[in-house]
């Protein structure tokens, strides 16, 4: 005779405490960051969100910029774009350790900061994400001359684009969709002059070294980082699938790519540093404008745990020469 007690609910996956699956499939999502630390707001830099994507999705960024009148005769600000990390399962542009660093990035790089959000799995499984990240483009496209944020302080032929982890892996959907002179046509008259891909978050079936020999106690371990892979990855796909893995074998060809300028930054204690290191060298060895930037002892996303820290200052000034380097011929 069946028993008429169900079994008790148990978690099956957890990550950072902010999302957890059920046994019986159902999602639970915590409305507290996965980082709670303090907001440190100097009052150097002004802020405001804005509807990027409406119903049904309702997505949201937040733009930044340094304040009026502290750098007299600055003129138009270069954009931007700074995509959050989560293994494309948490994170937001409202977490405190993403507007820390989005205030250090506006302050120290003198640009208008635009940090979007974007959907996220297990409910919205890949590639919603990437879609979201183009829609935040195009807004930017649309709004260029309503906003009045933008329409004072924006440089729409300066427009970057950076992510870290997840949004790195983003940031380089969007320089292979808009690399090609069919995509920066369709941006116009935004004008996309680099990439920089923070610790992007690369997978594959075969395990780096880096992967093999990560310790458990690391900020990105393999369990999690499997994890975020297994919720977020299509139905029935493996860690080679296009959005996954650049080298895999239904991959887009990448020597035959077009791409703008990239700046990949990797650090020498992260799980994901043999596989950006080898998507540097590799696009690097087929003549791609691909430079790497290692940073010798960090662990993953450094730079949004600690944005004040020697090592993220380090950063700021590399990001900030990148910028300059490839700005030439702007308006």
């Amino acid at each position: 005779m069946a028993s008429s007690f169900s079994s008790p609910l148990r978690v099956v996956d957890d990550c950072r405490g902010v999302l957890r699956v059920l046994s019986d499939g159902a999602i639970v999502r915590s409305q507290n960051p996965g980082f709670p630390i303090p907001v440190v707001d100097d009052g150097s830099v002004e802020w405001k969100d804005a509807l990027f994507s409406p119903a049904p999705h309702a997505l949201h960024l937040r733009l930044y910029r340094p304040r009026r009148g502290q750098a007299p005769g600055e003129g138009r600000l270069p954009v931007f774009f700074y995509f959050h990390g989560g293994g494309f399962c948490i994170g937001s542009r409202t977490w405190p350790n993403c507007q820390n660093y989005c205030f250090r990035l506006a302050s120290d790089l003198r640009a208008l900061v635009v940090a979007p959000d974007y959907r996220l799995a297990p409910e919205h499984r890949l590639p919603a994400a990437i879609h979201d990240a183009v829609a935040s483009l195009e807004w930017l496209r649309s709004q260029a001359a309503a906003d009045p944020w933008l329409a004072e302080s924006a440089d729409l032929a300066r427009v970057f684009i950076s992510g870290d982890s997840a949004g790195g892996n983003i940031a380089h959907h969007l320089a292979l969709r808009f690399g090609s002179h069919a995509g920066r046509a369709a941006l116009a008259p935004l004008r996309l002059r680099g990439f920089v891909l923070l610790m992007p978050f690369f997978g594959g079936t075969q395990p780096t070294r880096s992967e093999a020999e990560c310790p458990d106690d690391a900020f990105l371990n393999r369990e999690l980082n499997d994890r975020y892979w297994r919720l977020s990855i299509p139905a029935g796909a493996t860690l080679d699938h296009p959005l996954v893995n650049p080298f895999g074998p239904e991959s887009p060809d990448l020597e035959a790519a077009e791409v703008d300028p990239m700046l990949v930054v990797v650090g020498g204690r992260d799980l994901l540093r043999d596989r950006a290191a080898e998507y540097a060298a590799r696009l690097r060895g087929w003549g791609k404008p691909v430079e790497l930037a290692e940073f010798e002892g960090q662990q993953h996303g450094f730079f949004t745990v600690a944005p004040w820290s020697e090592p993220s200052g380090q950063l700021m000034g590399t990001i900030k020469r990148f910028m300059e380097d490839n700005s030439a011929g702007s308006s």
